[in-house]
């Protein structure tokens, strides 16, 4: 649940702009009100919320002097504005606002304001998940070079290797090597430290990697050259190992390209 906090100095407003707002449909949750900027920066300290929905022209503190002074809060901000000013919006992007929307604010206007902040959020935790997580990348590339001493493992592995495009399974592994499903899974088991079906889809995952960093093929192209039926199926796998969808990955692989020069 995304927590959320409005800051607005008129009650009315600020009571309008939650109703506006269908908490349910954006797995969003209200965890305060706040009507000036010193008020807010206390709640966004105290709450810690993800998206803060405040105005500009506030008593005491107007809501840019409190998105500044809480940008170490790692929130997303949404800035309300009773009319446009181009130097409120420059300093808005400035402080890394997700989005200006102007008064009366109509209830589409915010609904594509809220998604593009949740878009931002899920970028941003994707994106750490990623950087905390690069161990999920380094057991991938490990599996190139796991030897077993057992002959009829190494046999197995060889399989995967060779047929991991086709839709393979540990079935199609018994009648091939003429064992049991429980030796086989027992020996492999045993050997790798991984269920048959783990290292498969490891294996898997490390081939849909080298094709997106090679943009050989396009996301959605993806599942047919590892043995995958479909794309829905493909993505389920990739975000349990790598914490994002391929698409993800490939827009992050873009981002810190771009960093880097």
């Amino acid at each position: 649940m995304y927590k959320i906090l409005v800051v607005e100095d008129e009650e009315i407003i600020r009571k309008g702009l939650i109703s506006l707002i269908d908490f349910e449909k954006y797995e969003c949750m209200l965890v305060g009100e706040a009507s000036n900027g010193v008020e807010g920066i206390q709640a966004i300290q105290e709450l810690q919320p993800d998206i803060v929905i405040s105005d500009i022209n506030m008593p005491r503190m107007d809501g840019l002097a409190m998105i500044e002074k809480t940008i170490d809060y790692n929130y997303t901000a949404i800035i309300i504005s009773g009319y446009s000013n181009f130097s409120y919006a420059q300093k808005a992007v400035r402080f890394g606002v997700s989005d200006y929307v102007l008064k009366p604010v109509e209830q589409k206007e915010l609904e594509a304001a809220l998604q593009q902040a949740i878009e931002q959020r899920n970028m941003l935790a994707t994106y750490e998940k990623i950087q905390q997580n690069k161990d999920a990348l380094h057991d991938i590339e490990l599996l190139k070079v796991v030897q077993a001493k057992d002959a009829l493992v190494q046999d197995m592995l060889q399989f995967v290797s060779a047929h991991y495009q086709e839709r393979i399974t540990i079935e199609d592994l018994c009648e091939t090597l003429n064992y049991s499903e429980s030796l086989l899974s027992r020996r492999f088991k045993q050997a790798v430290g991984l269920t048959f079906i783990e290292y498969l889809n490891r294996f898997r995952i490390q081939k849909a990697i080298e094709l997106l960093k090679n943009k050989t093929f396009q996301p959605n192209e993806i599942p047919e050259q590892i043995g995958i039926s479909e794309y829905k199926y493909f993505s389920v796998v990739f975000k349990k190992y790598m914490n994002c969808s391929p698409k993800q990955f490939v827009e992050l692989l873009e981002e810190s390209k771009t960093s880097n020069h």
